[in-house]
């Protein structure tokens, strides 16, 4: 009878244990607010790469701007005087304003290119040439307040 008793107390122990598998609310509820923290960590800065995806691009544009702006003036001793002059192959960037030219001639010559989106954020790239030095240099600012060459 002992042993009966026994067999029957280990089962009933056994059957208990399987029952009381799972998780209860309060682990799932730790688990949903753990992620929701991330979440709420990393949402923001993903939402941010489209908008520096974009500076970049504005950057490598005014950048290939320069560079035919250098080439052109080597050519023809002024600057171009408006982007499709240069003949370039490189698109305004999505969200940016069409990049302007604005030069001055003379011994000390600059052509000043920019390009801002609706949000204020701007790239503004320089051609100097001073001396027969030719400088070149890309900036990023907003558009309250842009860089001087």
């Amino acid at each position: 009878m002992k042993t009966e008793l026994k067999a029957k107390f280990l089962q009933h122990l056994l059957a208990k244990k399987k029952a009381d598998e799972g998780f209860t609310l309060i682990e799932l509820l730790v688990v949903v607010i753990i992620i929701g923290i991330l979440a709420a960590i990393a949402l923001p800065s993903m939402l941010n790469q489209a908008a520096k995806a974009r500076l970049s691009s504005a950057k490598n544009t005014i950048g290939a701007i320069n560079r035919a702006q250098q080439a052109y003036r080597l050519e023809s001793t002024t600057f171009a005087p408006d982007v499709t002059t240069l003949k370039l192959g490189v698109s305004t960037p999505d969200g940016y304003s069409t990049p302007d030219i604005s030069t001055t001639g003379g011994t000390s010559a600059i052509a000043k290119t920019s390009a801002t989106d609706p949000a204020g954020t701007g790239v503004t790239g320089c051609v100097t040439v001073s001396g027969g030095i030719t400088t070149s240099t890309v900036k990023e600012g907003t558009s309250n307040a842009a860089p001087n060459c």
